[in-house]
């Protein structure tokens, strides 16, 4: 039939641009990323594309992997009249309807999105981190670095759902519309010809409402949470394996996962509805917004489709900062960790 025919060839485009995109990407930074930042140096150009790079692959990977999870929390919160039956049954529901490659929609979009997004969210804050830590000064930095983690995760953030936003949007029109299009370049191309430019940033409000309290939490709680659970264990990074480093990088990263889904959840709601075609009626965006909001209700807002989602965002964000860590190793970059200057 031909839904299972577009099914198919969405599945082959996306595994495709899965084996092209950031596979290829990562072939050719390897030879740049595996050298030696210059003697005397920790934190140079090397050290950010190195972060940039771990970042790209770490969000690329959890996001990818999570695809069958955000499928299904994305028809939760686009039609929680029929998808009433949770996570499990969701996914049930779905594979019964469609069959199981339906829970592989926007996976291309997915892995290639969030592989760019990873690249300047991760190595923006570094970059904004380790400048303002310098700028302060070791003592400042120390007593400020809530807060420095927090402005790095909102700069960074900021850039890199700009790169996003495109990507996003076809992801969420082809879960929202099966027979939208067959794989990323096929959504890019109609979307283009159907809207324009503007199409594409059509959720960029809501993203940004998203995803900047998003990863402000999801940064400052962990480094908090790790700060904490080394504290606990009367040691610090620098003295620990790095098997146990990446153990804690689990660790806090399950709390910040679930710390940031709930703080960005309304918005994520919001973000769901409002690519949806026709979704908030005609008008100016935040027009849309408003009416989308008030057909919702706050309480629904906050907590239609929120269990799945901090399934997935904390299992995610506990990947995301072991992988980092991991590839971090792997390049031979020392990853930058707070220090009290008093210790």
């Amino acid at each position: 039939s031909r839904p299972t025919q577009n099914r198919n060839n969405r599945l082959t485009n996306n595994l495709t641009l899965l084996e092209h995109t950031p596979a290829k990407m990562n072939q050719q930074l390897k030879s740049v990323l595996l050298a030696p930042s210059p003697a005397g140096t920790s934190y140079d150009t090397m050290y950010y594309l190195k972060g940039a790079a771990a970042g790209g692959i770490c969000c690329s990977i959890t996001h990818g992997a999570l695809c069958p999870v955000d499928v299904v929390k994305t028809r939760v919160q686009l039609d929680p009249v029929k998808y009433n039956q949770g996570l499990i049954g969701g996914f049930r529901q779905i594979i019964a309807e469609e069959g199981a490659m339906a829970l592989t929609t926007g996976l291309g979009a997915t892995a290639f999105g969030y592989f760019i997004q990873g690249w300047f969210k991760f190595g923006g804050v570094e970059v904004v981190k380790i400048n303002m830590v310098e700028y302060l000064g070791p003592e400042k930095a120390w007593e400020n670095k809530t807060g420095i983690y927090l402005a790095a995760a909102a700069a960074a953030e900021f850039v890199a759902d700009i790169f996003l936003c495109p990507l996003e949007a076809v992801r969420i029109r082809s879960v929202s519309d099966p027979e939208y299009c067959d794989g990323l370049a096929d959504g890019l191309a109609k979307m283009a010809k159907q809207e324009g430019i503007m199409g594409f940033y059509a959720g960029l409000p809501p993203i940004l409402c998203k995803q900047i309290p998003y990863t402000m939490a999801k940064f400052s709680v962990q480094g908090a949470a790790a700060e904490s659970i080394y504290n606990s264990m009367n040691t610090s990074p620098d003295q620990v394996s790095k098997g146990t480093g990446i153990a804690v990088s689990l660790a806090s990263g399950v709390i910040a996962g679930v710390a940031s889904a709930v703080i960005s959840h309304p918005a994520d709601t919001l973000l769901s509805k409002v690519n949806k075609a026709g979704a908030g009626g005609d008008g100016p965006m935040m027009s849309r917004l408003a009416n989308i909001a008030r057909e919702i209700g706050f309480w629904k807002l906050c907590t239609v489709g929120l269990v799945p989602r901090c399934v997935m965002i904390g299992t995610l964000t506990a990947g995301q900062f072991g992988i980092f860590d991991t590839v971090m190793n792997t390049l031979g970059a020392s990853k930058f960790h707070f220090t009290n200057p008093h210790a």
